[in-house]
């Protein structure tokens, strides 16, 4: 399979300028700068992403270039001037720093880089230094009204640089010339589709797993059930499904989510261990001790129901991408999957291998993918739910009385934002019980109930969001309705606090 590797210095955008690459339906990969994976046959080009650091700097990320000029290579921003800087040209601490938006005042005509992109184009800038002077044997390809040099090709090698970020949604052309150079100048089919993500990672598994039984905790979620449907489709009833009620899941969720799973034909046993939850989180307040006391219980409830099944080998996860990403710093730690998203502290006695179907997915890739194997839409559309569920959104000690009002809120919450058809338009949504009561007035009495607020985001992967704006009136009918329905509460507030710097769960 052709591949592009992106070489990561550490900027902000080296996912995306991945997503991008991906939309070509080209595949890729994200390295360290210091960890360059083997180089061979498969791999098509290289990347060099941006940095927050200066190549002025003692410190500034030193890539080894052995390969430059046997494979083609695309420099952005900080790879741009590390380039320059490293092959005798100069880098400098630019008099007119450009932050934002600029526009391509010239463009070398006949350059491969950049055809069909016209003269004005905006792209995005985002850098403190600027290349000076060029290398000898290095031609300018394109400048910006404040920046000369700010894009260049090597001579007589398939290397090119740009000093903005064509990775972004404001350079208006920049899907374009990351086309042009994995497609045109890599040579790249684009043919990494998920039909083909499907059949190659099955044909994998079933090399890989042979006869071997694998067990898999479902979640509800996306991730797990995309997981647990191709690894079925590899390995049928050898997969062993456990989808754990630990009590804190939205209303009926326990029981809806495991009938869709037997309904897929998947080998899933559901247990109930709510009253287990419940009791760890007894007198806890402390956040980070609830999620703690929630991981342990879970370790302890999966484990005893793992070690009765027989011959287990291998136990799956749904890691994706993001995840191996974010575990892997571009100073250069070995890979260690995140703990929210790794079983990880089971017993040692299990000894399990671990497999992960979905390591080189993103998230909008994981749903697509999904859709493809046929997953139901309830299940492959479902807003983002934590981990802990309920628990941190219960503020202050959880039990099960406040469970039980939470949920209720949250399905009146969730069935009007359905209703309304305003659920796929809003990223996530739920809502938090607060530690606090207040006085109201019910039927001519004073009351001093809970207090409920609900929570509604836009996102693209969670990394930022915004307060969904809902309309009022629909706000003010599902205030109405958890007031008049669910007893124990009679205040609704809705959190307008973005991400940064508020966070989208309150725990």
């Amino acid at each position: 399979m052709q591949t592009i590797i992106i070489l990561d210095h550490g900027s902000q955008y080296t996912q995306l300028i991945a997503r991008k690459v991906r939309e070509l339906n080209v595949y890729c990969e994200i390295h360290p700068y210091n960890k360059i994976p083997d180089l061979g046959p498969e791999v098509a080009g290289v990347i060099l992403s941006g940095s927050p650091c200066s190549v002025r700097d003692e410190n500034a990320p030193q890539t080894d270039l052995s390969f430059k000029g046997r494979i083609p290579v695309l420099g952005i921003c900080y790879g741009a001037q590390y380039m320059a800087d490293k092959f005798g040209g100069e880098v400098i601490a630019s008099k007119i720093r450009e932050y934002g938006r600029a526009r391509l005042s010239h463009i070398e005509a006949g350059n491969k880089l950049l055809k069909g992109i016209p003269v004005n184009s905006q792209v995005w800038m985002s850098h403190g230094d600027t290349i000076l002077r060029l290398p000898e044997d290095y031609t300018l390809i394109c400048s910006t009204e404040n920046v000369e040099n700010a894009g260049y090709k090597v001579n007589g090698e398939e290397t090119y640089a740009i000093q903005f970020h064509p990775e972004v949604y404001h350079s208006t052309d920049g899907l374009k010339l990351l086309k042009n150079f994995v497609v045109d100048i890599c040579g790249c089919g684009q043919d990494w589709t998920e039909a083909s993500f499907i059949d190659t990672t099955v044909s994998n598994l079933k090399s890989q797993l042979s006869n071997d039984k694998v067990v898999l905790g479902l979640s509800g979620g996306v991730d797990s059930s995309v997981a647990a449907m191709l690894l079925h489709k590899a390995i049928g009833n050898n997969l062993n499904c456990i989808f754990v009620d630990n009590g804190l899941l939205r209303k009926n969720e326990f029981e809806d989510v495991l009938a869709s799973y037997k309904d897929m034909g998947l080998n899933v046993v559901g247990v109930d261990a709510k009253h287990e939850f419940y009791d760890a989180l007894k007198g806890l307040t402390d956040p980070e001790k609830k999620r703690k006391a929630i991981g342990k219980t879970f370790i302890d409830v999966f484990d005893a129901q793992a070690n009765k099944i027989n011959g287990v080998k291998w136990l799956a996860q749904g890691t994706i991408y993001p995840d191996v990403i974010e575990s892997c710093s571009v100073k250069g730690p070995s890979v260690t999957i995140k703990s929210h998203h790794n079983v990880g502290g089971l017993p040692e006695h299990m000894k399990l291998k671990i497999v992960e179907p979905l390591r080189t997915l993103f998230k909008d890739e994981v749903r697509k993918v999904g859709k493809s194997l046929g997953l139901k839409p309830e299940l492959l559309n479902r807003h983002p739910f934590p981990g802990p569920g309920l628990a941190i959104r219960i503020l202050g000690e959880v039990t099960g009385e406040k469970v039980k009002i939470l949920q209720e809120v949250d399905a009146i919450f969730i069935e009007n934002l359905k209703r309304e058809k305003l659920y796929d338009k809003v990223w996530q949504a739920g809502a938090v019980l607060l530690p606090i009561q207040s006085v109201g007035v019910m039927g001519d009495e004073r009351t001093y109930e809970r207090v409920v607020a609900l929570r509604a985001v836009e996102s693209v992967d969670g990394m930022t969001a915004d307060w969904s704006h809902l309309p009022y009136d629909f706000l003010a009918e599902v205030s109405n309705q958890i007031i008049n329905r669910v007893k124990g509460v009679n205040r609704v507030c809705y959190d307008i606090s973005s991400k940064p710097p508020a966070t989208i769960e309150w725990e």
